[in-house]
């Protein structure tokens, strides 16, 4: 598993695919792209009658490339590195940072791809691939891609709530309007926290913490522990969001069977 830090000290863990799951995926590419190339030569002989050699081997030479080389690009640029392999196996195509991939990482993979899988029988791209951590062929090394699992098994989301020792304070506490930037990188926090190395998460615990206190009032109690501090403040905000909208949509349900009961008046 490789983790990628974002721009707002977010933690994001993405798993490279591995192996197995690359090589299958790329056999039903090969089978797909091959089985194209096959009925592209197919229709080329069935129309071919008035046709001299060079033109037939220039035509299927255009096939070869068209079905081996831009098929795979295309698909792989309009999909953001999915492909029918991929799809089947629930891999992507990804940059070494993350991002989705374009045109000139799926061009550099599929020309360097033609070298190591077809006209080396995978060999190459067997070699290269064995001997990295994430299993990348030599087009990935190139480009700066890898193969990144897509189905890995959700996490269950963890709701913050308050510390026993923190639920009288928090009931009675003045939560202002906390920005959104604040509230999306805390609640990151909170479902990031179990991932990250002790010193790191006490350390943006404590930050966290700090930031979040310039809206509330009063200070919590004497020792409370900033991951607390944290839980405690956004589960009373949830909870708070939840009761007005439930008063809410109360109101409008009242004033809606008012209008409903409202007797009907010609003008």
């Amino acid at each position: 598993m490789s983790s990628i830090i974002t721009g707002e000290a977010v933690v994001l863990e993405l798993r490279p695919a591995s192996f197995a799951a690359r090589a299958l995926g790329l056999i039903l590419d090969i089978i797909a792209q091959v089985v194209l190339a096959i009925l592209l030569i197919i229709l080329i002989s069935a129309a071919s009658s008035d046709l001299d050699d060079a033109a037939i081997r220039a035509l299927v030479l255009s096939s070869v490339v068209f079905s081996l080389v831009i098929v795979p690009v295309t698909v792989e640029t309009l999909t953001r590195g999915r492909s029918l392999g991929k799809l089947a196996t629930g891999l992507r195509i990804v940059r070494d940072d993350g991002g989705s991939i374009r045109f000139r990482h799926a061009v550099i993979r599929g020309l360097l791809g033609f070298l190591e899988i077809y006209l080396t029988f995978g060999g190459l791209a067997i070699a290269v691939a064995l001997f990295n951590d994430k299993s990348k062929r030599l087009g990935d090394i190139v480009a700066g891609t890898y193969s990144l699992r897509q189905r890995v098994p959700s996490q269950p989301r963890i709701m913050p709530v308050a510390p026993h020792y923190l639920a009288s304070w928090v009931a009675m506490a003045d939560i202002g309007r906390v920005p959104d930037a604040t509230a999306r990188r805390a609640g990151t926090f909170v479902q990031q926290a179990y991932l990250m190395a002790p010193a790191s998460r006490i350390s943006m615990a404590t930050a966290l913490a700090s930031e979040l206190a310039g809206y509330v009032a009063p200070p919590p109690p004497a020792g409370t522990i900033p991951e607390d501090y944290i839980g405690a403040v956004l589960g009373e905000r949830r909870n708070r969001e939840l009761a007005r909208l439930r008063q809410a949509e109360q109101r409008n349900a009242a004033v809606g069977e008012r209008l409903r009961r409202l007797p009907f008046t010609n003008g």
